[in-house]
């Protein structure tokens, strides 16, 4: 398959064009940081006895881990507002069991069509293949997300996942809210956060469920990866780094810019700007039939690097570091590569993107002793760039007795650190044993050995074949709380709202040049006080 948007922007296992591993590790020292990981993952007798029972029973791996069971009752009748790219991860996500899909809205045609057909074999395969030409036909579509609210009680509507341009997500989820429907509104949670605090309050006013996209709080591979770190397995924590790097130097390659070259786009200008000419673009939130299509290229639709690939990277370092507010946060963004002139290919030379091209941040948490120790400070460091992909992306974690690589949501590598009494590194493989001597909690010791022990078999097949980013048990959860009258979801409105705080003040960062230090009542839903009108932030 050729580079295009599908592999630049989703990575499954299979369809990348490019697998450099990590850094300068061999295929052989890979595989051992795969079994290594497997075998301490294993340690857990109490989570291993649990994965034997829930397979005896049929139990699934999101409803094991994640606290939730088979739906009873009639699933949920829910609406899809947005057809694009990741609604349609979403649709083929979707768990038939727990979420009827009764509706889908969007202005453009062309998402309709998608949503339906699919538009890759894996990702998104569309509607009529995940439930049948019959099933798929019964599903009603809508020009959007006005429409379908006029016509709420007619479907029996409940729920909707809005999965649109970002601006655009606090407008959709507070109509729906006020209507009386469950929200899960895809990440970024909000375009400010000022937004953010009135998703949260108008939930809480209406007694309904909101919920948000950020999908590793979902994931069983990073539930493993913390559950290690949590009981102190790599030691103390000085330093997290996360990237996402893509290499859009190229023509054609950056999955973005859709306007002048996309098939999809094409078919649907005519009618975009048709859309545009009587006002009804403005009513759905946008300037211009342009805008809607290249969002994610402006700052009044879009949340740039940070927002839309940078949240993701946040979001599991905050959870690493056991959900801890941040302290401060510096860093430096630019375009510097389409801002370049005379530079790359002739299409980049004129390029009227707002967002940034490269971005490089720093963020400083409190470490596990920072109430006693002030120095006690971890740090992460973020970057993405549009020039260069050599390392996938993902999360490397820096511990004081091991190292922890997160690769692009699939497999983790765990490595031992050397200590006087124990071998370390790359081609060391690991076991885990109580030690007396601290305080008979778990440590990594070298194991001697050529093979992976039967445990961390177990853990494997205990994990499953094919590793879930989470989108399924996002979904699945969702759904049961709702039928339940649960509010424990484990990415709330309140829980997303720090992933916002965190990317957006970084984005506030990078634009006034200056270390930003964040302040707690920011995070709190009930404050009025937010990051966008801070007067340290906005004074110069």
């Amino acid at each position: 398959m050729p580079p295009g948007p599908d592999r630049e922007y989703f990575q499954f296992p299979g369809i990348q064009d490019q697998d450099t591993g990590h850094m300068e590790l061999t295929p052989e020292q890979q595989q051992i940081g795969r079994e290594n990981f497997l075998e301490a993952a294993a340690y857990s007798l109490t989570r291993r006895d649990l994965l034997k029972t829930a397979a005896a029973a049929g139990t699934g791996l999101g409803a094991l881990y994640f606290g939730y069971e088979t739906l009873r009752g009639k699933p949920v009748r829910t609406a899809f507002i947005g057809g694009g790219d990741e609604a349609n991860v979403l649709i083929t996500e979707h768990p038939p069991e727990y979420m009827e899909i009764v509706a889908i809205a969007d202005p453009r045609p062309s998402n309709i069509e998608r949503s339906f057909k699919g538009s890759h074999p894996e990702a998104r395969i569309g509607l009529v293949r995940r439930l049948g030409q019959a099933k798929a036909s019964e599903i009603q579509v809508f020009s959007d997300h006005l429409e379908l609210l006029k016509n709420r009680e007619a479907l029996g509507l409940e729920a909707v996942v809005i999965a649109v341009p970002l601006s655009q997500h606090a407008p959709i989820a507070l109509l729906c809210l006020e209507a009386g429907l469950h929200v899960l509104t895809e990440k970024l949670m909000a375009h400010n956060i000022t937004q953010c605090k009135e998703m949260i309050r108008a939930a809480d006013r209406h007694g309904m469920l909101l919920a948000v996209g950020h999908q590793r709080h979902y994931s069983v591979l990073y539930e493993n990866a913390n559950d290690l770190i949590q009981r102190g397995l790599l030691g103390d924590l000085k330093f997290l780094r996360a990237q996402w790097h893509r290499n859009n130097s190229f023509p054609g390659r950056d999955s973005w810019r859709k306007w002048d070259r996309d098939g999809d786009t094409r078919k649907d200008k005519e009618h975009l700007l048709q859309l545009e000419k009587s006002g009804r673009l403005k009513e759905l939130g946008y300037d211009s039939a342009r805008q809607l299509v290249d969002w994610r290229l402006y700052n009044a639709t879009g949340g740039g690097l940070m927002a839309e690939l940078g949240s993701h990277q946040m979001d599991a370092c905050s959870i690493f570091l056991g959900k801890v507010h941040p302290l401060a946060v510096q860093g430096y963004g630019g375009k510097n590569f389409y801002g370049v002139k005379g530079v790359g290919p002739e299409e980049n030379w004129v390029d009227d993107r707002d967002i940034d091209d490269h971005i490089y941040v720093t963020l400083e948490f409190p470490g596990r002793h920072f109430a006693e120790d002030r120095n006690d400070i971890s740090i992460v460091t973020y970057s993405s760039i549009n020039t260069n992909r050599f390392e996938p992306y993902g999360e490397t974690v820096f511990g004081s007795r091991g190292t922890l690589i997160m690769k692009t949501e699939m497999e983790a590598l765990l490595y031992k650190e050397a200590t006087p009494t124990s071998s370390g590194g790359v081609e060391q493989r690991l076991w885990v044993i109580d030690s007396a001597r601290d305080g008979g909690g778990p440590v990594l010791d070298s194991y001697n050995t050529t093979a992976p022990s039967a445990g961390a078999m177990m853990a494997q097949s205990g994990m499953g074949d094919k590793v879930s980013r989470g989108y399924r048990e996002e979904m699945e959860h969702f759904c049961y709380c709702i039928r339940t009258g649960r509010n424990d979801l484990r990415c709330s409105g309140r829980v997303a709202m720090a992933d916002a705080v965190m990317a957006l003040t970084a984005n506030l960062a990078m634009k006034h040049r200056k270390r930003i230090v964040f302040r707690d009542e920011w995070f709190d839903p009930a404050s009025d006080l937010v990051p966008e009108t801070d007067e340290q932030v906005t004074t110069t």
